[in-house]
């Protein structure tokens, strides 16, 4: 794409009041933007109101700033990560995209966008939902992929499973999708991340991240490591301008791509006002499946999985579960470090013996010692061990949760 066609793509996102349903009348019509501005205004009115005809009439007042700023963007590539935008009419456009509410003009990426596949080019505007549907269908995403969300603050028990879920899905083949948050989002990432080898040129996009800011920002900045990692090794997109600041409201509407680009969605953690259960809903709108992963009655961060389920969601307890919901083939080997009889995943007699003690809820000290009736020092020291194994977790208030495996 040169630097006219990418201005004038960026000029109708920035046109005020136009949007994204607006700006695909309109390239139905004229087809390429460049098209749409070469228009009469009264030619312009038969497809969108006097107001949205005048304001394309004008050019942005931040179009020559952010034009420089994205051609810069795109020529800043570190060696071994590609970026570009994508167009609604690019070969390498998500057709699974296509067929959702509201798909977005623009797609700016960064990572292993050489992986993206597609067998044609496609018209820039696709304003029949009809058509659109019967695209996506025909028109697979290159990597099958499964989308894993759930709280920013989950339990040590909802971040190992997330982790694990998405190492196991990985390893089968599955591309991980998610929104780079804290908690569960950035488990699933770095869970996907550890089923391939990092150090080796990448073979397909183990992850996919959907973040809600402009491509040239990380946010949180504690997931700045990760971003990286999932450059060599996965995608990230973005439907928003570079210099986009983390905005609240970016947040919901950018978790319509997230249940978007996968075949399903799967719950780990969530409250009942989770941003997750939005994802959730929309992939069940979308007519894909959406699994939970159920929890402690007494977690609030369990309240939102539940109500999934009571919902029809699948429950799901292991991997090879959503595996076989989604008819796709187990790998043949499990990851290392979770296959049965790992040595560091086996306790000994007195740590199993404090394991079934603790059982499936948060537990307290004193009421463990109880059931245990060990000593006060000897209790502490065995519950440092299990937690420095990650057999058990430590919660607020001075509750411990045994950890299981995915």
């Amino acid at each position: 794409m040169d630097s006219d066609e990418l201005a004038a793509w960026l000029r109708l996102t920035l046109t005020p009041g136009v949007g994204n349903d607006g700006a695909r009348r309109l390239l139905a019509a004229f087809g390429l933007p460049q098209a749409v501005f070469d228009q009469a205004r009264a030619t312009l009115r038969q497809l969108v109101s006097a107001a949205q005809a005048d304001a394309l009439a004008r050019q942005p007042d931040p179009l020559p700033t952010l034009l420089q700023a994205t051609l810069a963007w795109l020529d800043g590539a570190e060696p071994g990560v590609q970026r570009r935008v994508i167009t609604l009419g690019d070969a390498s456009y998500p057709a699974n995209l296509l067929a959702i509410e509201d798909p977005p003009l623009l797609l700016y990426a960064t990572g292993q966008v050489h992986l993206l596949q597609s067998t044609e080019k496609r018209p820039p505007a696709l304003a029949d939902k009809a058509q659109t549907a019967t695209q996506s269908i025909a028109d697979d995403m290159a990597q099958q992929a499964l989308a894993v969300v759930g709280s920013r603050n989950p339990t040590p028990q909802g971040e190992q499973n997330a982790r694990q879920f998405a190492r196991h899905l990985s390893a089968a083949g599955l591309t991980i999708v998610s929104g780079l948050a804290l908690g569960v989002d950035g488990a699933a990432h770095d869970g996907a991340l550890l089923a391939v080898d990092e150090a080796a040129p990448a073979q397909r996009l183990a992850t996919v991240a959907i973040i809600g800011t402009g491509i040239d920002r990380v946010y949180p900045r504690q997931h700045r490591a990760l971003a990286h990692r999932i450059a060599r090794h996965g995608l990230s997109r973005t439907e928003y301008p570079l210099g986009t600041p983390p905005l609240p409201g970016n947040f919901p509407k950018r978790n319509r791509l997230i249940a978007g680009l996968a075949q399903g969605t799967l719950v780990v953690e969530a409250a009942l006002q989770s941003g997750s259960l939005i994802t959730a809903r929309l992939a069940a709108e979308q007519g894909k499946e959406v699994f939970a992963i159920p929890g402690s009655i007494h977690s609030p961060q369990s309240r939102g999985a539940h109500a999934l389920l009571r919902q029809g969601a699948k429950l799901v307890e292991t991997a090879q579960d959503v595996l076989e919901e989604l008819r796709l083939p187990t790998p043949t080997s499990a990851p290392a470090a979770d296959r049965p009889g790992d040595d560091a995943a086996a306790p000994d007699q007195g740590a199993g013996a404090l394991l079934a003690a603790l059982g499936a809820d948060p537990v307290g000290f004193d009421a463990l010692q109880a059931r245990t009736g060990l000593p006060t020092d000897v209790l502490q020291a065995r519950l440092l061990e299990l937690e420095l194994e990650g057999q058990v977790g430590r919660l607020p208030g001075g509750l411990f949760q045994r950890l299981a495996q995915a």
